[in-house]
This record gives structure tokens, C-alpha cells and sequence, in this order.
């Protein structure tokens, strides 16, 4: 039975389900399968009541899921909230000792897996963690005891706001992944705050297509999608070519998305079909401006920008009144500020042109920082990176970003993604959005590689539309016509890639490409360079020769080594 009070837990959300025998939860890639809210919470409470059975007394009451958006993903998610347990979502893309740290970092003795991810845990050293593999004759005989459990039958302990539920790990591409703690009570608060915001009702159908063991998935679709009684299809892995196909065949009408998942879906082949579909909303991170209204403008779907991560420690506010490529304001009773971390002080705000260009983005970015209230409630196990987060009693988000007058937040990127040319300091998405413009990229990355003397310069990589080649000089004249381009912006490197290389939220892998930089050469994607006052060229090997001398003459060819190879 549905009730209009406020869910103070996830556990009463999984709950409210029992006995809805509407549409609740949609699947299969190729075959269809639709399922009951009252199924999934039925499957929910069976594998509550196995888990208070298989967990050892004396354990931290932490289950590990290494899974794809498979059906036994949510299940368990409404498993460990009837049982007062937390779920760590593992990310399938780790590899060996770094899988397994996040397994035992975060005290699994549970860890809920499928065949096709057997293999990523062979010869792993897993102490104490006991291994279920879902889709096995195994794992439905030890499930099938349980198959007339009830929601609140079963508890490690009585499940309430202040109860773990998730520790999912940030998508931070470097350093050791940090587990973010996320409460009952949070987590319940931010799916009714999303419900309410975007009017999500029974009739709604939430399609999952980012990937459950990342907080977007769960918090932005998942939760909003239990709290208003909306059905949830998934998609086992994301697919831009089966995107509107799984939409239509859903009748899906919100998604969200993060990292590069928008501009894939640009680059699929446009059909005259391409509005046709129940689509009304997608939510989400990182589309920019410029792919922003090109979705809009191509599949008449409006894209909400957002900003909350993981952690809960800073949020802004998205209101009808925001400027395009604003992302909002701090909601009531925050107290947002962007801050020089160099000096401690508040930025002057940002000063735009009529088309909305940053002209004065050496001065007004900085990091947004919290200075009033907080919902971050730490990371697990790791002190260290707490105290950076919050040191000077501020939450310090490790976001760039810069205010306008009007007090409107614009996203300028990840602190790490800071570069400092010629003594200026450069944010590298302001950079992005500007490259974004032009025609013929299908997707760009901005980054720092070493300066030769001190400091760094900007490399370009820029995936390319199909059919479309890289023109050295129609590039340098569409750099030329861009008002808001500031002399240190410019890239000095251009790398041309097949595919943009991303993490498994398809996110940017930036990491990799700084590693990278312009190594090894003969390099697999032809890279192009300039001098301030010349064209691009190629980067030939005599070039890079040269360069590297130069390098080592300052003492910074070190800089250049990162990835175990030798320089040429």
C-alpha cells in the first residue's frame, strides 16, 4: 500500500512496493522480461533474509556487487536496505590487485557477482569473502529457502536514515578510489527531492542505461524511480546505437546520463525517426552547452544539467530562470562560494560577453566550496582524504567552476584538470566547450602536458565526426574566429583519436591521455603541433627529437616518462 508521507529510508521505499502488481521492472537486451514493483520487492526480501543467514556476526555488514545493470543489481540494492547492510558497488573495468583492494577496502565478506566477471577474479587473494554467482544452479538453490520472505522479516539491524547503505567508490581517475558513505536517510531524501523536482509519477518509466555500481545510476534514476512509483527498465551496458530502440520498446520517458554518453549518441546516424519516442527528460553531467542543444534540437528532448556527486557535499540548484550553460545557484541555506585555493579568497565574479563567453576566466574560477551545511558523511576508512575534503571547516567539492553576477554557478571542471601557461592559470573545460563548437569534432578533451622550460601547455585530443579529416589550417581558422579564445588557450598539440578513451562511466580518461602526452612516437593517432606564430604540423619523430633535447636541457624530460616507457 502507497502512502504520501515522506520515506525517511530506502527500506520503506522497497516496502511501499509490496503488493503493486503494476509494470515495476523492465529487462533483456534482446528478449523482453517485465516484472511486478510487488516481484522485485518479493526478490528483495528473499535475498534480505539469505543475507542475514550468510553474514558472519561479528562482520561489518558490507556486501560487494560486481555486476552489470542485470535484474539481480536492484534486487540486492533493496536487499541491503531491508537488512540494514550497505552495498559497495564494484567497478567491472579493475583489474587485480586494484579489484581487490576495493573488495577488501570496504570489509565485503559478501560479494554478489555473475559468470561473465568469474574470470576478473581468478587468482585474486579474497580472504573471508564468500562469492555468489548469480544465474547458476548454486546460487537458485541456496536463494529458493527464502522465496516467501516479507520486507522487515529479516534485519542485521533495524534499518534507519542513519544506516549505510552504499560505499561507492568516486570515479576520481586518480589515486586509489575513495568509498563515499551513503546513508538511508540521505539517499531517501535525494530520490524524493529528484521525484518532486521532475514530477515522476506512476506513468514514468526510468531507463537505466548508466551503470548501477556509480552513484548516478542509483541516486539520479534508480531512487527517484522507487519514490514515485515509476517503472525502471534496464540496460545491461550502455548502447548508443540500441538507445532510442530500448526507449520506443520501453516507452521510457527519463534518462540519465554522465561523462560522453551524449555525445555518442550524437554521432549515431541521424534518422528520420529521431523524435519519435516518449522521451520527455534526461538529467545528467558533462554534456555541455553546445551537445546540450544539439540533443535537443535533434531528438526534442530537454537535457537538465546537474550538479551533486557521490559524496553529498555541495549541491546546486537548477531553476527555470538559469542561463544557458549555467548549471543554477546554491539551493536555500547554502552558502557556495568559489574560492582562489591559492590565496583563500572569493573570486570576483565572471564576466561574459552577450553570447555568454568567459572573458575573464584567469581571475573568476576557482574551487566551489561549501561553507555552510554539509550532507557529506565521510569515506570509509580513510581519514586522510576526509580532512582534505573538509579542512578549515569547509567542504571543498575539488570542482572548478565560476559565478556570474546574478550568483548563476558554471561549471569549469575538475581541479586536476587546472593548467598553468605562461604563469596563467587555464580551467581545461572552458577550453573543451569552446573546441566543442567546431563541426567536425565528435568529441574533445583538453589537458596539460609538460611545458619544455616550466609549466604546462595544452593538448587537444578530438575524436572526429564520421566522414570528416582533420584540417590543419581550417582548425587554426576556426580557433582564429573564437572571441573568447584567450591567447594561452590555444592547443600548441593536437592529438587526432579513433576513440576517445573513457572510464566505465564514460567519462573522459584523462589520466591516460596526460599519460600519454605526445609518447610514444611514431605514435597510433597522428599528432599535430605549433609554434605561437606557426601552422600545425606534424609531429615527426626528428621534431620530437629535438623537442626531447630541449626537455632534457631543463631538467624535465622526467616529466614526459609516466608510463614506464623510454623516451625515443
Amino acid at each position: 500500500m502507497r502512502t504520501t508521507t515522506a520515506p525517511e529510508t530506502v527500506a520503506e521505499l522497497i516496502a511501499r512496493q509490496w503488493g503493486d502488481h503494476r509494470p515495476g521492472l523492465m529487462y533483456g537486451d534482446a528478449e523482453r522480461h517485465v516484472l511486478t514493483h510487488h516481484r522485485t520487492a518479493q526478490e528483495a526480501a528473499a535475498r534480505a533474509a539469505l543475507l542475514v543467514d550468510l553474514m558472519p556476526p561479528e562482520a561489518e555488514p558490507h556486501l560487494g556487487v560486481l555486476l552489470d545493470n542485470t535484474p539481480e543489481f536492484p534486487f540486492w540494492l533493496g536487499a541491503a536496505a531491508l537488512a540494514g547492510a550497505a552495498v559497495a558497488g564494484i567497478n567491472p573495468t579493475r583489474r587485480g590487485p586494484e579489484l581487490a583492494r576495493d573488495i577488501l577496502h570496504t570489509d565485503c565478506r559478501i560479494l554478489v557477482t555473475e559468470p561473465v566477471h568469474l574470470p576478473l577474479l581468478r587468482g585474486l587473494d579474497l580472504p573471508g569473502v564468500r562469492i555468489l554467482v548469480t544465474g547458476t544452479e548454486e546460487y537458485e538453490t541456496l536463494l529458493a529457502p527464502y522465496a516467501a520472505a516479507k520486507p522487515g522479516e529479516a534485519v542485521l539491524a533495524g534499518p534507519g536514515p542513519a544506516s549505510r547503505l552504499l560505499l561507492y567508490f568516486t570515479s576520481g581517475s586518480t589515486g586509489a578510489p575513495k568509498a563515499a558513505i551513503c546513508t538511508q536517510g540521505r539517499l531517501a531524501a535525494a530520490g524524493s527531492a529528484l521525484a518532486r523536482r521532475f514530477s515522476v509519477g506512476h506513468d514514468d518509466v526510468h531507463y537505466v542505461c548508466m551503470p548501477l555500481f556509480h552513484g548516478n545510476a542509483v541516486i539520479a534514476d534508480w531512487l527517484p524511480a522507487l519514490t514515485g512509483g515509476a517503472a525502471v527498465a534496464l540496460r545491461r551496458r550502455f548502447s548508443a546505437s540500441a538507445f532510442l530502440d530500448d526507449v520506443r520498446a520501453y516507452r521510457a520517458t527519463y534518462f540519465t546520463y554522465v561523462g560522453r554518453a551524449i555525445q555518442y549518441l550524437l554521432a549515431t546516424e541521424p534518422r528520420p525517426d529521431d523524435r519519435a519516442h516518449t522521451l520527455r527528460l534526461g538529467f545528467g553531467t558533462e554534456a555541455g552547452a553546445v551537445d546540450a542543444a544539439r540533443f535537443t534540437e535533434r531528438f526534442g528532448v530537454r537535457l537538465v544539467e546537474g550538479y551533486g556527486a557521490t559524496e553529498g557535499g555541495a549541491s546546486v540548484q537548477h531553476t527555470p530562470d538559469t542561463p544557458p550553460g549555467a548549471l543554477g545557484r546554491a539551493g536555500a541555506g547554502d552558502d557556495l562560494a568559489v574560492i582562489d585555493p591559492e590565496t583563500g579568497l572569493e573570486c570576483p565574479p565572471a564576466v561574459l560577453d552577450a553570447q555568454g563567453r568567459l572573458l575573464n576566466g584567469s581571475s573568476a574560477i576557482g574551487e566551489l566550496v561549501n561553507r555552510g551545511r554539509s550532507l557529506f558523511e565521510g569515506y570509509w576508512r580513510n581519514p586522510e582524504a576526509e580532512a582534505a575534503r573538509t579542512r578549515e571547516g569547509w567542504y571543498w567539492t575539488g570542482d572548478l567552476f565560476f559565478r556570474d553576477a546574478d550568483g548563476y554557478l558554471y561549471f569549469a571542471g575538475r581541479t586536476d584538470d587546472r593548467l598553468r601557461v605562461d604563469s596563467e592559470n587555464l580551467a581545461a573545460a572552458v577550453i573543451e566547450n569552446i573546441l566543442a563548437r567546431w563541426s567536425d569534432a565528435a568529441a574533445v578533451a583538453v589537458y596539460a602536458v609538460p611545458d619544455e622550460v616550466a609549466g604546462d601547455q595544452v593538448m587537444a585530443a578530438v575524436a572526429l565526426r564520421e566522414g570528416a579529416a582533420f584540417s590543419p589550417s581550417s582548425f587554426a581558422s576556426f580557433l582564429a574566429a573564437q572571441p573568447d579564445l584567450g591567447t594561452k588557450m590555444s592547443p600548441r598539440y593536437v592529438r587526432v583519436v579513433r576513440a576517445m578513451p573513457v572510464t566505465a562511466t564514460n567519462k573522459i580518461h584523462r589520466a591516460a591521455l596526460r599519460r600519454e602526452a605526445f609518447l610514444p612516437q611514431p605514435s597510433p593517432d597522428p599528432i599535430w603541433h605549433r609554434t605561437p606564430s606557426g601552422p600545425y604540423e606534424p609531429l615527426t619523430p626528428d621534431i620530437l627529437s629535438t623537442l626531447l633535447t630541449t626537455y632534457e636541457s631543463h631538467g624535465r624530460s622526467h616529466l614526459l616518462v609516466q608510463t614506464g616507457r623510454n623516451a625515443p
